[in-house]
């Protein structure tokens, strides 16, 4: 299960929150056992983009070999 404070990687683009397929956020909360995550997502200044209740299916852990990547957000 992942855990509260560990980065997941968002499966699937959410629009509505200005956010992508691939972007990484940190899990601040978790709900029902793991069924679902309030996940907070931030710029690398340390901005907030968002803080989103998120399924299970809507999140992964990072894979090992995977590599970060910036992109500007509106």
């Amino acid at each position: 299960m992942i855990r509260e404070l560990e980065s997941i990687v968002l499966v699937g683009d959410l629009p509505e929150h200005g956010l992508r397929d691939g972007d990484i956020g940190t899990v601040v909360a978790v709900h029902a056992g793991g069924a679902g995550y309030e996940v907070e997502f931030m710029t690398l200044d340390g901005q907030t983009v968002a803080v989103v209740s998120l399924l299970s299916s809507q999140v992964r852990r990072i894979a090992q070999r995977e590599i970060a990547h910036a992109r500007m957000v509106g």
